[in-house]
Order: structure tokens, then C-alpha cells, then sequence
């Protein structure tokens, strides 16, 4: 069976990418400006908007917006994908293979991700709580809040969540996250 992805000219997509056998590769201040530059880089040339993200030592979740008449998203993840190998040092290879690489520097990405077109408002919303409580869900923090590498303290500051939003727990839907 050949996989289909859905696209849709200046669509909204929630993504999923998880390091090569989940290593924990952004754990340090280096690998996430690594990662950081990889998404600026791609947006100089090919504009899209970070609706909300969470970056996890091995897994990032994201939702975009693509501008109208662009549907292309997985150009852009090629892309970012190959522009963070590129640029990753031998320290973070090393984590990926377990022993320092000279030469040609393997890939620090799964092959493939997780792509979902976002229906509506409701389906937007449920996602974005889904990135900003994920760290939580994987015991990486107590609240929302306490994970500094998500879009979550944006939403806060424009007044679109509480604080204390998710320091009490979050039930999903079935299907939200499961992607």
C-alpha cells in the first residue's frame, strides 16, 4: 500500500518527527539552536507560520500554516531535515551512532513523519493542547509552563491560556496524539 498525504494549498497540519531510533538528541542548549537555524533557514526561502510547537529530546511536535496557494510542507521538512544533519556536530552524531563519525554524516531523523490536515477549529484546538501538554505526558515536566522548549508561554502571553493551564492534568479525545 502506497501512503497518501493530504494536501491542501495554505492548509494547517499538525506534524510529528522523532529522531533516528528515538535518540535523545535535543537535550542541549547547542542541539536546539542547531534545530532552531534549521527552521529559520527554511523559512527565509519557503515562508510558513509555527502555530504552536514543542521540541522533546526525541520528537518534535508542530502545527504550520501554509501560505495560500502552497501545499508543499514536505519540501520544507526535507529541508529542515537535511539542514539540521548538516549542521549537527560530532557530539550529537556520536549520540545517534554511538561512536564518534568521520565523513559522510548520517541522518539524525527518522525517515518519514507524521502529517495530519487539521479539519477545523475544534481539531486546531484539541492539537495545540495536545503539543503544549506533551511534554507532561512524557514526565519531562510537572505543567505545561515548566517546558521551556514549547510554544505554550507564547499562548500565555497573548492571553490564549491560563498559566496554570494543564497543571492538573489533560483527558484527549480518542485519536488526538495517537496519530
Amino acid at each position: 500500500m502506497q501512503y497518501r498525504r493530504a494536501f491542501l494549498p495554505g492548509g494547517c497540519y499538525f506534524f510529528t518527527l522523532v529522531t533516528k531510533n528515538r535518540r535523545k538528541l535535543f537535550v542541549n542548549s547547542m542541539a536546539l539552536d542547531v534545530l532552531r537555524n534549521a527552521f529559520r533557514a527554511v523559512k527565509i526561502k519557503r515562508p510558513f507560520e509555527i502555530n504552536a510547537i514543542v521540541v522533546l529530546p526525541d520528537h518534535i511536535h508542530c502545527i504550520w500554516t501554509l501560505p495560500e496557494g502552497d501545499a508543499d510542507f514536505a519540501t520544507r521538512w526535507r529541508l529542515i531535515k537535511t539542514w539540521a544533519t548538516k549542521h549537527c556536530n560530532a557530539d550529537m552524531r556520536q549520540t545517534l551512532n554511538g561512536e564518534r563519525t568521520r565523513g559522510p554524516k548520517q541522518t539524525i531523523w527518522q525517515h518519514r513523519y507524521w502529517e495530519h490536515l487539521l479539519r477545523d477549529e475544534a481539531d486546531y484546538r484539541h492539537h495545540v493542547d495536545y503539543i503544549h501538554y506533551n511534554a507532561v505526558k512524557h514526565g519531562l515536566a510537572s505543567s505545561p509552563m515548566d517546558w521551556p522548549y514549547s510554544s505554550f508561554r507564547h499562548y500565555v502571553k497573548a492571553g490564549l491560556l491560563a498559566e496554570d493551564w494543564g497543571a492538573e492534568g489533560v483527558v484527549f479525545e480518542d485519536g488526538i496524539g495517537n496519530e
